[in-house]
């Protein structure tokens, strides 16, 4: 899909920060390059074809960045974008998400963390100058997304049965971490909330791995409603819904993908890693005998509440040439 030439949109009302952005891309990528300083000229370009991918400011005049995503999702315009913005409240993060955004980048932009997002998405290939051989295998990367996709829709499926309302099936976000930097991915998934996480080992047909779901404090009253919980919404309560939730998407997700591999997967007994928990606690790194894993990121939410879910999926690296040839077989 794409190449060298990809057509590349940077819409952003400062050359500065146009300029900066230039020099956070690959210097091996040399993409056609058009430039727009609001989001009037911005969707000008995009009528004509200028971009598959939009590298989109915030805050700008005459027409912002939340009216070119909404634009872009009403008029149903196949482009990716990439919102690069200064403002990171979390409630930014979640609007642009819930836009159609494929991904939110902070100001001033960091080269390796915009390099990785390309690669992440198949958008240019990301090289490494370290011995580690943790690049996504662009032969692969389509069916780790697709085989993640049906299984979430399974669990969406169920989520929104017991909820009665729409969960927003989001793009799987693919990419191979060393163990040190997921400390950082899911710095960036918890954007300085409080959050609860869950941990679920498991085990089959050659592939192990962990799942793991991040849940924000500030939600569990609505899900309490959802569920039609009566009772206090005290701690042990709380414990009970994220359970609840773990079994829902966990559970159908991972049963998702061991039905399309044909293959049976353990489950391990669900254990809560923390509330109010920071990353490092989540996380503790000497759990794991893995330098790498495959890491698909899902970031789930329901519609018109304030609710939303990270789950994580987190594959071994001897796992992942099993993987490569259960999609071998798939897709045969």
């Amino acid at each position: 899909m794409f190449n060298m030439a990809t057509p590349v949109i940077i819409c952003d009302d400062s050359s500065f920060a146009q300029k900066q952005l230039m020099r956070a891309l690959p210097e091996e990528w040399q993409p056609s390059i058009s430039y727009a300083s609001d989001g009037k000229q911005c969707m000008e370009a995009i009528r004509k074809g200028l971009g598959q991918v939009l590298f989109l400011d915030l805050n700008m005049p005459v027409m912002d960045g939340y009216e070119v995503l909404s634009a872009i999702k009403q008029q149903h315009l196949n482009i990716l974008v990439i919102v690069v913005s200064g403002d990171i409240q979390p409630e930014a993060y979640t609007r642009v998400m819930d836009l159609g955004a494929l991904a939110f980048i902070k100001k001033p932009v960091d080269k390796q963390e915009m390099q990785g997002i390309l690669a992440q998405y198949g958008i240019y290939p990301e090289t490494r100058k370290s011995g580690m051989h943790n690049q996504i295998d662009t032969e692969f990367f389509d069916g780790y997304r697709e085989i993640t996709n049906v299984a979430l829709g399974q669990a969406a499926d169920l989520l929104a049965r017991v909820l009665n309302n729409f969960v927003r099936m989001p793009i799987p976000n693919v990419s191979m971490l060393e163990i040190t930097e997921l400390e950082m991915a899911i710095d960036q998934v918890m954007n300085n909330e409080h959050m609860s996480a869950v941990c679920q080992g498991f085990i089959g047909g050659g592939i192990a791995g962990e799942a793991m779901l991040l849940f924000s404090e500030s939600n569990y009253q609505d899900i309490a409603e959802m569920m039609n919980f009566d009772g206090q919404l005290d701690e042990a309560a709380k414990i009970e819904l994220l359970m609840d939730l773990t079994n829902i998407l966990i559970g159908a997700c991972l049963k998702g993908i061991a039905e399309q591999f044909d293959i049976n997967l353990s489950l391990g007994h669900p254990s809560v890693l923390g509330r109010h928990a920071s990353s490092k606690d989540i996380l503790n790194p000497g759990e794991r005998t893995w330098k790498q894993t495959l890491a698909i990121d899902m970031d789930i939410s329901v519609e018109n509440k304030d609710v939303h879910a990270n789950l994580l999926l987190l594959f071994t690296e001897d796992s992942i040439h099993r993987i490569n040839q259960l999609l071998t077989y798939a897709a045969a």
